[in-house]
């Protein structure tokens, strides 16, 4: 460790910024919101640094730089030409001042890192100076795994220390309160800005008089996994993900996603198909609530989105019945992902105003829908769950006046790198697809759209024009 990461209580500290240009500003500005004194040398001043200095109304010395305008200030920021630069260094080390010198390392007593504000929590990364585009690029990462009301978790933990540690004198106590607060149901009422039902949760636990034991409520995250490629989860389903003591998947959640789980959750496979019927519907809304009251965090997680032909709201009305709290995470639905990654955008200005999401899945043989009402001009259709009832779908849109060379594509296993693509016309799909052998899960997409295929077409997966 070539330097050492401290924080510096800047509030009310004299600092001097040497420079008018925009790197001077930008080091002022950072000075300036962490309450110091700043004051800026300069003779002449890039319009954004004069803007900058009228609204802050901070001092501006409108002068060449001298050594004797360093008496009285700890900190010192060189930003002029190198050689000025090092001249401003030399003489604030001469009289025991920290100096930064913008752009040259090599003659800074420190660095000003790239840094993440969630206040109060401050990450601060850095460098040395070495390399400050992979410090840039790291705070990026930092920025989108970190969720952004932190900063409100860290004051909600704050306005409850002192009771807590009134509560909890045994640091191991109190230790396991916060861990289990800060991964559990308060920090998520916190992100989701419901800071008051996060503080209340807080208050009476630390007025309860069995505070601390084992046998609290749990809680359900019904989580939406998307429709298979990894990077399409969302930012609060990882984290939940991470969190979850139990796991109930679905068989269209992909691998990839379900190796993104905390390791030590318990994974529960509940998928339904076709022609599995061990586990019913019922037997996963009771197991989701019985789970919960043992205490546990229980992570159901759906392909696509919960709430589109997902069932998941069958499983809260169960939850809500039982008195289990829960939370959903939207995903990203089979119909959006799967035509993305296909290349075939479900409306478009010259081709379709309106879309349709219409179940594949036949019970007893039938699909009751008024079959008339799906053939529309400027209209996209897209059947979840048909690969099965494939052949009975063209033909019922055929009956009803859809012309056999309507455009339509089937696509399997989409936004997954084994994804296939299958473009015909509504006549000969469904030949096309059995002689292929698709397998589950498919999305079926019929209109206009299908055409621009060709044209869009981008994903690295296996593409098969039929």
């Amino acid at each position: 460790m070539k330097s050492f990461p401290f924080f510096f209580k800047l509030e009310g500290v004299p600092c001097l910024v040497v420079g008018g240009g925009e790197g001077a500003r930008h080091k002022a500005n950072l000075l300036y919101k962490a309450g110091a004194n700043v004051s800026l040398l300069a003779k002449n001043m890039h319009p954004s640094t004069e803007q900058f200095v009228r609204d802050t109304g901070i001092d501006h010395l409108s002068d060449s730089y001298q050594k004797e305008h360093l008496e009285g200030f700890r900190l010192v920021i060189a930003a002029e030409e190198d050689e000025l630069n090092r001249n401003i260094a030399q003489n604030a080390r001469d009289r025991g001042i920290f100096v930064n010198a913008v752009d040259m390392p090599e003659i800074s007593d420190f660095y000003f890192p790239s840094i993440v504000d969630r206040n109060p929590i401050t990450i601060a990364i850095g460098s040395g100076g070495s390399s400050p585009v992979l410090v840039r690029h790291t705070r990026a990462m930092l920025e989108t795994w970190l969720p952004p009301k932190l900063g409100n978790l860290g004051k909600l933990v704050t306005s409850a220390k002192d009771k807590a540690r009134q509560k909890f004198p045994d640091l191991d106590m109190r230790r396991r309160f916060w861990d289990r607060h800060l991964q559990g149901r308060a920090a998520e009422l916190v992100y989701s800005d419901r800071l008051n039902e996060a503080q209340s949760l807080i208050d009476s636990e630390l007025e309860d008089d069995e505070a601390g034991s084992e046998t609290k409520l749990g809680e359900v995250y019904l989580v939406g996994a998307g429709p298979g490629d990894p990077d399409l989860l969302t930012f609060k389903a990882l984290r939940l993900m991470q969190q979850a003591d139990v796991v109930l998947y679905d068989r269209l959640v992909s691998p990839e996603i379900l190796e993104m789980v905390r390791r030590e959750s318990e994974l529960i496979a509940v998928g339904k198909g076709r022609n599995i019927y061990s586990i019913t519907q019922e037997n996963i809304n009771e197991s989701l609530a019985d789970l919960a009251l043992q205490g546990k965090r229980v992570l159901r997680l759906k392909g696509g989105d919960p709430f589109i032909f997902g069932r998941g709201a069958e499983e809260l009305e169960h939850l809500v019945e039982r008195g289990v709290p829960f939370q959903v995470v939207p995903g990203i639905t089979a119909a959006s992902g799967c035509a993305s990654y296909a290349g075939i955008p479900l409306t478009h200005r010259n081709h379709a105003q309106s879309v349709r999401f219409i179940t594949g899945h036949r019970v007893g043989g039938e699909l009751n829908f008024d079959w008339a009402e799906f053939v529309k001009e400027d209209q996209t259709l897209v059947f979840y769950m048909g690969l099965n009832g494939l052949e009975y779908i063209c033909n019922k849109l055929l009956e009803v006046g859809l012309p056999s060379d309507a455009p339509i594509a089937l696509v399997e296993k989409g936004t997954r790198s084994d994804q296939r693509v299958f473009v015909s016309d509504i006549s000969n799909l469904p030949k096309i697809v059995r002689s292929a052998k698709a397998e589950a899960p498919t999305l079926i997409i019929v209109g206009s759209v299908v055409k621009l295929h060709d044209q869009l077409n981008w994903w690295g997966g296996k593409q098969t024009d039929a």
